[in-house]
């Protein structure tokens, strides 16, 4: 396992999830939800200057059958952004079912769908995180692929 913070990043259409991770990876926990908006990358920037990590965790939204899907394509283009503007890496993960995941989480937790809107993509962002550093843990091998200037490897 190597050693470095993480943040994990779950881009939706309104909102962005981040998460971030201790420097040994056992843990992700929240760390804020950002609006998707035309500033988000500048919302970015002090996250990253805060936790310094060694690299960025993207959310790849597949289908169930592991199939593209109209989210993919936007997940991929803030994910080469990330890459252009950051000197960190960026990896795109599988993400399947991480939002349901997050939403039945919070509703055992006894959180109504209305009081979580704010903090399911946090959430999210934690099990996409959380998935990935346990992936590696158990392979030794970063979780998912390489963002790359020509594209993913």
């Amino acid at each position: 396992m190597r050693h470095g913070t993480r943040l994990g990043i779950d881009v939706g259409r309104v909102r962005v999830g981040v998460a971030g991770c201790d420097p040994d990876g056992l843990l992700a926990t929240p760390v804020a939800t950002l609006a998707r908006d035309a500033h988000l990358l500048d919302a970015l920037a002090p996250l990253l200057g805060q936790y310094d990590p060694i690299e960025l965790v993207v959310g790849l939204p597949l289908s169930l059958s592991g199939a593209d899907t109209p989210s993919t394509a936007d997940a991929r283009a803030v994910a080469a952004e990330l890459d252009a503007r950051f000197e960190v890496p960026v990896r795109l993960v599988d993400e399947r079912m991480s939002t349901n995941l997050a939403q039945q989480a919070l509703r055992a937790s006894g959180r109504s769908s209305r009081r979580s809107r704010f903090v399911v993509d946090q959430v999210a962002a934690v099990i996409i995180l959380q998935s990935a550093l346990d992936a590696e843990r158990g392979t030794g091998r970063p979780a998912g692929v390489l963002v790359t200037p020509e594209g993913t490897l």
